[in-house]
């Protein structure tokens, strides 16, 4: 009876096992995660360290993603000048989802980028493109020449909104990039983190809510943004941005049918393998010679705490490199660049801090000679 017992409750453990596998993308002991997508990614947004990837470079239709690269743009724009835009016919002439922006509606570039990334507004796209760059086509050359800038090799902008095109298309690794990039500007970064915003309309002068479509950022902890995507063409396609303990990861998925789990266990398997490192050299003490000048060296430090997301089993490989010139000339000023300090991994920049001379070192002020001093007394 005893037997039969303990058979008993070693087959409920391991189906309980089984059941808790089968639950979670990720392996049981840590393994890469399992994701259903067709193409994916996960990376560091600070170095661009790649964590995970499937098909990573295969490139593929990425849907309202698109927005995340039509939103930059725009509050871009609106930082140099959040000008106020006359909605028109040909702005709102486009299929799919909207912010509900009608003919003869007034708003600015920051109210369009709000329709963008929270309720995916097609409208909203068109319009800050022809706004912009005066058609829909001329600032889908805005984005292409950004996404050379950004390092996107295998990505072509056709259209703001994403709407299907066979000449529209990105890589996981690309939209990785682009993701990172665009969570660097701070107003991008308050708009893609918000579960719902109030947008404000200059005519008519109302207000409307607007849910955000990213379940992650109620879902997943430490979600910071960024952006979901479908069409039948292209499928489920999700940028998530997810930050904890200083380390900020970026996952792509296009075409998942599984995206917010294939997230998830993405971002878990980055967490569990990254670890933030700070390097503080602000008090370096290094000395530098300098010619002519009151002293014979100058001390010098790191401008500010730097710090990387790097692999908890790679911590031990980082490299520090100095670059400083074989002696400076005076007179130096305190704060002046005088070098470069640059960690490394493997090749890899990880993070870089400019040198500041530490302190004021004046020129020598060159003593008169004998017979000097003595032609001065008859001039």
């Amino acid at each position: 009876m005893l037997k039969k017992r303990i058979k008993l409750l070693c087959a409920l453990l391991a189906a309980a096992g089984i059941l808790t596998s089968a639950g979670t993308p990720a392996a049981a002991n840590g393994g890469e995660p399992s994701v259903s997508a067709k193409a994916a990614v996960l990376m560091t947004a600070d170095n661009s360290t790649v964590l995970y990837e499937k098909a990573a470079e295969e490139k593929l239709p990425m849907a309202s993603t698109t927005k995340i690269m039509t939103a930059l743009l725009t509050l871009e724009a609106a930082q140099a000048e959040d000008r106020q835009v006359k909605i028109t016919d040909e702005m709102v002439r486009v299929e799919g989802s909207s912010m509900g922006l009608k003919p003869g509606n007034v708003v600015t570039l920051t109210a369009l980028a709000q329709g963008m990334l929270l309720c995916s507004g097609n409208d909203a796209a068109n319009a800050a493109a022809i706004a912009i760059a005066g058609s829909t086509e001329e600032f889908a050359k805005l984005m292409n020449q950004r996404a050379k800038q950004i390092g996107m090799k295998n990505t072509n902008f056709v259209t703001p909104s994403g709407l299907d095109d066979e000449n529209h298309y990105t890589t996981a690794y690309d939209m990785a990039l682009l993701g990172a990039c665009a969570m660097e500007n701070q107003r991008f970064r308050e708009i893609a983190s918000q579960k719902s915003m109030q947008v404000q309309f200059v005519e008519p002068d109302m207000k409307y809510t607007f849910g955000n479509h990213n379940r992650l950022l109620t879902a997943y902890e430490g979600c910071i943004g960024v952006k979901t995507g479908f069409t039948k063409k292209s499928g489920r396609c999700l940028v998530s941005c997810a930050e904890r303990d200083g380390v900020r990861l970026v996952a792509v998925t296009l075409n998942a049918p599984d995206d917010w789990n294939d997230h998830k266990a993405m971002l878990d398997y980055g967490f569990s393998k990254v670890k933030q490192v700070s390097f503080d050299d602000t008090a370096l003490g290094l000395q530098v010679p300098v010619v002519g000048g009151v002293r014979d060296s100058i001390s010098v430090n790191g401008a500010f705490t730097a710090g990387a997301s790097v692999l908890a089993e790679e911590e031990s490989g980082i490299e520090k490199r100095i670059e400083v010139p074989a002696f400076l000339y005076a007179p130096v000023r305190k704060g002046q660049t005088v070098g470069k300090l640059t960690y490394e991994i493997n090749g890899k920049v990880l993070a870089s801090v400019d040198l500041l001379a530490g302190e004021d070192l004046p020129a020598q002020i060159k003593q008169k000679s004998l017979w000097e001093r003595f032609l001065d007394w008859f001039r």
